[in-house]
């Protein structure tokens, strides 16, 4: 455990890092002024497709929840029944993917054809959107619109810096433990750009926050951010829900798990980390990287740290990557689950959230 002198040292070691790493983020945030001043005046192109883009993207680096906004669009304003819905489709850069280029997800697909989160969203909504992945965005929406012209609505998933499309609504996340008005430009910080590159949000949702916060907190989180958002730009506050674990065996949920060993790729796992404590008895926690690529010797690791009374639980994204490295006998016999989780207004703030995105498809399809 850390105590008061080691504390202050790695404070102190942090504050000298990022006192020399800032002149090199001066740098990097005026070459990203340079690009966004460029496009702004339409030196550089944007291409606007006459479909309806949604754009869902942030400031940082790293997650704050794009893929639970994707999913919440989907089945609350998309795609409300199980029907195929040939008009909307999804479109991702595919990171983590060993291949390169235009996708279209298909059941032979792996998270190395087209990434972890593709391959997460084919998996639950391959009946009701169809899930694409491209690098160069505007040239994929020209495949998708002269393969399928019956595309009414494209999502676009983190896109917030790709400038080369111009979405009709361009939605900005900012993470509740990790907000973009506290942080700086690579490399001394996690933003992608400078703070004020949220004026280009048409609104702004606060993610993963705590159940409790208070009306206060939300007051004060606002009055940062709107120092650098439009005037009258909708700001939204949302946090995670986290539904019963799903078994591999036959994608059924359980209510019985109760000593568990947790696995998570993700970029910042402290909320899951968190719930899983509360909510069962968490014997340990392996933590890989955002869009970690198992191994099959990684899981003959972590199944021999299992003891008898154990079961592995892990996130839907990397389900879907473990679930592809194992026998039939093993996905049938072995004790592993993974956790769905949601995005979920706080309270006041889901029906606003409704009628701006209801509106804005009345208006634009």
């Amino acid at each position: 455990m850390l105590n008061k002198v080691n504390v202050t040292k790695l404070l102190a070691k942090q504050l000298v890092t990022l006192i020399l790493l800032l002149p090199f983020s001066r740098i990097y945030g005026l070459i990203t002024d340079i690009r966004n001043w460029l496009y702004d005046r339409k030196l550089y192109s944007s291409y606007e497709s006459s479909s309806c883009v949604i754009a869902v993207g942030n400031l940082t680096v790293g997650g704050t929840g794009k893929t639970p906004m994707i999913e919440y669009l989907i089945k609350r304003h998309l795609t409300p029944d199980s029907i195929l819905r040939p008009e909307v489709a999804t479109l991702s850069r595919g990171y983590g993917r060993r291949t390169k280029g235009f996708r279209i997800a298909t059941d032979l697909d792996t998270a190395e054809t087209i990434g972890d989160e593709p391959l997460q969203l084919y998996r639950k909504f391959k009946h009701r959107v169809r899930i694409f992945v491209g690098e160069q965005r505007a040239e994929a929406i020209r495949q998708i619109l002269e393969t399928y012209p019956e595309t009414k609505q494209i999502l676009l998933d983190d896109a917030f810096q790709h400038r080369a499309v111009r979405p009709n609504l361009n939605l900005m996340l900012s993470e509740y433990s990790r907000p973009f008005y506290n942080d700086h430009p690579f490399p001394a910080g996690r933003l992608r750009e400078r703070r004020h590159g949220a004026q280009r949000a048409d609104a702004v949702i606060v993610t993963k926050c705590p159940d409790s916060l208070s009306a206060a907190e939300q007051a004060k989180i606002g009055a940062n951010i709107r120092s650098y958002i439009r005037e009258g730009t909708p700001l939204f506050f949302a946090g995670l829900q986290y539904g019963q674990p799903i078994s591999f065996a036959d994608n059924k949920p359980v209510s019985s798990l109760q000593s568990v060993v947790l696995v998570s790729g993700l970029a910042n796992a402290v909320p899951l980390e968190g719930y899983v404590q509360q909510t069962f008895s968490m014997k340990k926690h392996h933590r890989f990287a955002d869009h970690y690529a198992y191994s099959r010797t990684d899981l003959d690791q972590l199944f021999d740290t299992l003891s008898p009374d154990d079961s592995l639980l892990t996130t839907e994204k990397d389900w879907v990557k473990i679930d592809a490295l194992l026998t039939a006998d093993e996905r049938r016999q072995l004790p592993l689950y993974y956790i769905p989780v949601e995005m979920a207004f706080l309270p006041g703030y889901e029906a606003e959230f409704e009628t701006l995105v209801n509106g804005f498809l009345l208006k634009n399809t």
